[in-house]
């Protein structure tokens, strides 16, 4: 079985964040978002793995390389403009052959990896095994209509939903799908809809079968929806209280919960309520940070208050008074307040900002 990975796109709803980044490069608990889906794979014994990226985009290549770091093998496979998952996969094909292949949308977390849906489409023969979760919102989705334990039909984003699944950005199929992606139109906002080829492969009487996701899943395409991720994914942090390098954290700091801790960080008379993680070259004094909150390398919280928030490489907080939550943050910001104005600050800034709040 081979591996299909989207890392793609504009993230247009993650600006100012997405000018300067890769949306599937935003830090998730300290890790790039599409390291997830890799490490899903290759724990599922999916080595060879095809990565979907804009036309002339290094970004995702040159972090990544060959996958040799995570145990894959790495292929690029470029797409000149978004048009549509089912054209992901049917610029794919040379690339998937015969073989049967996960599809992955790289800005999709979950707990518990992909190994049981995977195991289950082997059990059932299907020519197409679809990922479900229930949802508040099915219209954002693709939504199946259950009949029986069966799907009959699917729909993109419909006004009238028929049931309150969501198709999440996990599919497997074999290679009935090329049929599909290849006969299908494009709709009316001019895209190749993965589930016009879905709904193909029903009208074609081909099997689909799906699993329920039973734990969390996230499909993070907005910014509370990537601060939400963290959360999950730091709460589901195994290690605790790993001070590899406790020499340089003070006796009178307060220390609660899960914390995974850098190398050649410092805290100093702060409160750190877990769970939380903090990169390398990290530098707290004075301050309270947590829960829910990831710090990348090189940052620094002198006097200020975080929760709930992702901070990037580089960014410095300098006596915020006031609490920062719910934010995301690039790199190389930096924030200082004058005044004491707000009971809460919340903020999305992109990367090399400098903000003076009060």
């Amino acid at each position: 079985m081979k591996g299909l990975l989207t890392a793609g796109g504009h993230g247009t709803r993650l600006r100012p964040i997405t000018h300067t980044k890769n949306k599937h490069l935003i830090p998730i608990a300290n890790q790039p978002m599409l390291s997830y889906a890799i490490n899903y794979m290759r724990k599922a014994q999916i080595i060879d793995i095809g990565i979907i990226i804009n036309e002339n985009d290094r970004e995702i290549e040159n972090i990544f390389g060959n996958g040799e770091q995570y145990g894959v093998n790495l292929t690029y496979i470029h797409q000149n403009s978004p048009l549509g998952l089912a054209h992901v996969i049917k610029i794919s094909e040379d690339f998937i052959g015969k073989d049967k292949f996960l599809f992955y949308l790289g800005d999709n977390i979950l707990v518990g990896g992909v190994s049981r849906f995977i195991d289950e489409f082997n059990k059932f023969k299907s020519n197409c095994h679809l990922v479900l979760s229930k949802v508040n919102d099915p219209e954002r989705f693709g939504v199946p209509e259950i009949k029986n334990n069966k799907i009959i039909s699917i729909s993109e984003k419909p006004k009238n939903p028929k049931s309150d699944y969501a198709i999440t950005g996990i599919y497997l199929y074999d290679s009935s799908i090329f049929e599909a992606v290849n006969n299908i139109k494009p709709s009316e906002r001019g895209e190749l809809e993965i589930s016009d080829a879905h709904q193909y492969l029903l009208e074609k009487n081909k099997k689909i079968t799906f699993s329920e996701i039973t734990g969390w899943w996230k499909d993070t395409g907005k910014p509370s929806d990537l601060i939400e991720a963290n959360k999950l994914v730091l709460k589901n942090m195994v290690k605790k209280k790993n001070f590899d390098y406790y020499d340089k954290v003070e006796f009178n700091n307060k220390i609660n919960g899960k914390i995974i801790y850098g190398k050649d960080s410092i805290i100093k008379k702060s409160i750190i309520n877990g769970p939380v993680i903090i990169g390398n070259n990290v530098v707290i004094e004075n301050s309270t940070v947590g829960p829910n909150v990831s710090l990348s390398n090189n940052c620094k919280v002198i006097n200020s208050r975080i929760e709930d928030s992702i901070v990037m490489s580089g960014t410095s907080f300098l006596n915020i008074k006031k609490t920062i939550k719910n934010s995301l943050l690039g790199n190389n910001i930096q924030i200082n307040q004058k005044n004491e104005f707000f009971n809460e600050i919340n903020l999305i800034i992109g990367d090399q900002g400098k903000i003076e709040i009060g």
